[in-house]
């Protein structure tokens, strides 16, 4: 069933080139409730503009699903564009910094959990669940973190505080209300997640956004509710009901923790009995004391580090359940998903989603094994393949490179191969690693072609192969009076968005990256697309992988890619064929219809509003 007129797509752009026949192919499969369609699209062919009119015509809440950090603000920022009238949000892990906690038995090692918590991301996650639970007009761009344990959606509606104008409440209810869906009293500095208390008047600071909630107590009974600025206090809006959603997503109450205080005692008493009886004494004192002072913390405030291990006893899930996920918020219809999933770059996400589960439960299992976690630790996970896809209903794959899961599980395959542009990919340049006869190397090749880009105002894209060679090449980049910048998976997330901004706007005039250059950004400006070390065989020199490369350089009418190896690969030679066949398909259709290609001129804005 179709929602009338809940989403409205807003653009000065109509759907051309291979863009009508697509989203016709699309919403007709999504009419005969194809679970798995993908739109084979090429870079530059506007791939998320056909989505936005596909999503426009189902009219249901959406999932996009991106495969890093970077493309998902990206497409958060070109859904907001296509979309202002609805609910637009941003849903990725919220740590700068994540080393998880492992134990090496060679080595007999401990790694401790460590993270740092960007508390911006922090609150867009918040806003993207209570926004889920709160209206239908809601689209969340997402990476992989939605498949990650969050807690039960009931629960954290459960726990919502709902205030309205008139209502029965004396200042020492409020107080305890507050503390007991997580909010910090504090008298200093107002944050997220914290309320201060001044005679009648309580000021809030809610985890989804930078506004604070005024609730004015008089005579034991509200008498206004109010939104203001936090550093002005200048009226935002005066409200006659107020939702206070909780500022943690794992919310449990007293009896729920005194029951799970209960089964991981039990669960304790098993595995040390299974310990001793296999004389493994070391283990069994380091899970005793472990697992001790855990539940000294539990008891005496209601929370202890990495509490995430202990979920299931707190959520009441059997043991190889799978976890509650940014999935259990969104709507469902009889028991099934009832939203649209759009996976963006589904070559790369889907191995990701797919490969997920093991890597967690391998280095679980051996913290388990050796005495450092007990065995529900496990359950702490993210979702299994299958589980992920069951749960996610109709789903559209967007790529220029399907990878063979979509190319077999899809119904049909939309291809976009003309753009609405007539831009014509661009044909491949390979050229020696070293050049025998100049006795030159890639390197100096390099120098020459950003002097030619440069001059012609154009930017360059540089794609190593290691974060090593990225900040070694930036180095010698710099000292030839180049301005160039690095961007790679250590890069902070939002400091890869302000890297990429000031790349469009011409701060500096070459980037050098690694694996974050290839799949989904939208750069223009960019007009040459170098890749170092192209016939280095691999997962990072695969056919796929070297025509994401280059597709940066195809929304640019000058665009030139240009591939240094010494040896035809594989890779190289598949590349090239898929390459030549798109071109030769562009070609022709341009001399058919007469049509010249156009560049693409595209506004700069910030990727991510860090305050709304």
């Amino acid at each position: 069933m179709y929602y009338m007129n809940l989403f409205e797509l807003k653009s000065k752009f109509k759907p051309a080139g291979d863009q009508p026949q697509a989203i016709k192919i699309l919403n007709d499969g999504l009419k005969k409730k194809f679970n798995f369609q993908t739109l084979l699209g090429v870079t530059g062919s506007g791939k998320t503009f056909s989505m936005a009119n596909v999503l426009e015509k189902y009219q249901k809440p959406t999932l996009v699903l991106a495969p890093n950090k970077t493309l998902a603000a990206q497409l958060y920022r070109e859904y907001k564009d296509f979309f202002p009238r609805n609910k637009v949000c941003y849903f990725v892990s919220y740590y700068d910094y994540y080393q998880p906690e492992a134990y090496l038995p060679a080595s007999d090692t401990y790694i401790e959990k460590e993270a740092m918590i960007n508390e911006e991301i922090e609150r867009l996650r918040h806003e993207a669940t209570s926004a889920l639970l709160s209206r239908e007009d809601v689209i969340i761009v997402s990476s992989v973190s939605c498949i990650y344990n969050l807690g039960l959606p009931t629960r954290y509606f459960e726990a919502t505080l709902k205030l309205h104008n008139g209502q029965i409440l004396t200042r020492v209810d409020l107080i305890k209300q507050l503390v007991k869906i997580h909010f910090k009293r504090t008298q200093g500095t107002l944050k997220r997640g914290e309320f201060r208390v001044h005679g009648d008047y309580f000021e809030i600071s809610p985890a989804s956004g930078e506004i604070i909630y005024l609730v004015h107590l008089k005579n034991q009974e509200i008498s206004s509710l109010k939104v203001v600025e936090p550093l002005t206090y200048h009226l935002r809006q005066e409200l006659k009901e107020l939702i206070v959603w909780p500022p943690k997503h794992f919310v449990t109450t007293l009896p729920e923790r005194e029951k799970a205080v209960k089964d991981i005692k039990e669960e304790l008493k098993d595995r040390l009995e299974f310990f001793l009886k296999n004389k493994k004494y070391l283990e069994a004192e380091r899970l005793e004391r472990k697992t001790k002072n855990d539940l000294l913390m539990i008891k005496t405030v209601g929370y202890c580090h990495s509490i995430e291990n202990y979920s299931r006893h707190f959520t009441g899930r059997l043991a190889g359940e799978p976890p509650e996920t940014l999935l259990s918020y969104f709507p469902q219809k009889n028991g099934k998903p009832d939203f649209l999933t759009i996976v963006d770059e589904s070559h790369i996400a889907l191995p990701q989603v797919n490969g997920m589960y093991m890597g967690d439960r391998s280095r679980k299992q051996i913290l388990v094994e050796y005495g450092f976690r007990l065995p529900s630790a496990i359950d702490n996970r993210p979702l299994k393949f299958q589980e992920f896809l069951q749960r996610i209903g109709p789903a559209i794959f967007t790529s220029a490179t399907p990878g063979q899961f979509e190319l077999k599980q899809s119904k049909q395959i939309a291809e976009q191969i003309i753009r609405p542009t007539y831009l014509v990919d661009p044909a491949m340049i390979i050229r020696p690693v070293f050049d025998r006869k100049k006795q030159a190397s890639q390197i100096d090749d390099l120098l020459k072609e950003i002097k030619n880009s440069t001059d012609n105002k154009e930017r360059v894209l540089v794609n190593a192969l290691t974060k090593k060679t990225c900040e070694d090449l930036t180095d010698f980049l710099e000292k030839q009076g180049i301005k160039v910048n690095y961007m790679h998976s250590d890069t902070e997330t939002l400091k890869r968005i302000e890297i990429l901004k000031g790349f469009r706007q011409g701060d500096f005039d070459v980037l050098v990256g690694v694996n974050l250059l290839r799949e989904g950004l939208d750069l223009p400006e960019v007009g040459l697309v170098v890749v170092l070390d192209a016939d280095r065989e691999g997962f990072l020199r695969s056919s796929q992988a070297l025509i994401q490369l280059m597709g940066r350089a195809s929304r640019n009418v000058k665009g030139r890619v240009i591939l240094y190896a010494d040896t035809m690969t594989s890779s190289l030679k598949q590349a090239k064929k898929e390459v030549d066949r798109r071109r030769i398909k562009q070609l022709r259709y341009n001399k058919e219809h007469n049509v010249s290609p156009q560049g693409i001129t595209k506004e700069i804005k910030n990727l991510i509003d860090i305050i709304e």
